[in-house]
């Protein structure tokens, strides 16, 4: 006699502080990162060290003339590349001006260094008072140490392999193991909390003037305040590509499936058998 076929049970995944604290992460994350690249575009280059050494910057993004027209280049190291349209020369044709980001990432839109701080301030509390409620009620749940600590079996090399091998297949869990995070979720997780979100938060506290008054060995520890500037914009860029591609697992892992359980808490998996 052959086997029920399988069939989809809903467990429940996420409890509700997770789902609202996702979702207002969503929104501050979001005009936090705008917010910063607003500030960017006051002086749209980074250096390494304690002052700006404005002929050799690490990274720029300028207009320059070429041909009897403005361009727009973007300087890595010793590689420019032509970017017009898109950075440090930009806005709708006819009307273009020299800025580094182009005004549909920034907030606000217009140019303001002094809004742009207002805005950043105001939702970098917000990302932070939203992750202490996350965090402090996950631990007292457990359900940081119960899901989200990476077990033995799950970083023992062959199994991290494994996990490598099924995600650039696109293959994703089933069944049972579609209850939980994988490793490479743990360790993605883990990474952002534990080091790129601290060093954010200590970069930015660099760059306070208040704060290097009253704390002024803190810029040496990254090296002076322009290093730490560079470490705070790179931090972004790896939670910009932690969100993309978190987004792109959303995707092929199933949209409509991963939405209801970041709405509703339930999560549709594949039980062999029938049986749940």
């Amino acid at each position: 006699m052959s086997e029920p076929p399988p069939m989809k049970v809903l467990v429940y995944r996420h409890a509700a502080v997770t789902r609202i604290t996702h979702w207002i992460n969503v929104v501050a994350l979001t005009l936090l990162l705008m917010s910063g690249l607003q500030i960017f575009n006051a002086h749209p280059a980074l250096y390494w060290g304690q002052t700006s050494t404005f002929a050799e910057p690490w990274v720029s993004m300028t207009a320059v003339e070429k041909g009897g027209d403005m361009i727009g280049v973007t300087q890595i190291g010793s590689l420019r590349i032509e970017t017009t349209g898109l950075l440090g020369y930009s806005g709708k044709p006819g009307m273009r001006e020299p800025r580094g980001f182009p005004a549909w990432a920034t907030a606000p839109g217009y140019r303001s260094l002094a809004d742009g701080r207002h805005w950043h301030f105001f939702f970098a509390w917000l990302f932070v008072l939203n992750g202490l409620v996350y965090l402090s009620a996950n631990i007292l749940n457990g359900h940081i140490l119960r899901d989200l600590l990476p077990t033995r079996d799950q970083l023992a090399p062959r199994q991290l392999w494994r996990e490598v091998t099924d995600h650039a297949r696109l293959r994703f869990a089933k069944g049972e193991e579609a209850r939980g995070y994988n490793a490479l979720q743990k360790l993605s997780y883990g990474g952002i909390v534990l080091i790129v979100l601290p060093l954010m938060v200590l970069t930015g506290l660099t760059m306070s003037p208040a704060v290097d008054a009253g704390q002024p060995w803190l810029p040496a520890v990254f090296g002076g305040r322009q290093s730490a500037r560079t470490i705070h914009f790179l931090c972004a860029g790896l939670i910009v590509a932690f969100v993309l591609v978190h987004l792109a697992m959303v995707l092929l892992s199933g949209v409509w499936n991963n939405l209801r359980s970041m709405i509703t808490g339930r999560y549709a998996i594949e039980v062999e058998g029938g049986v749940r």
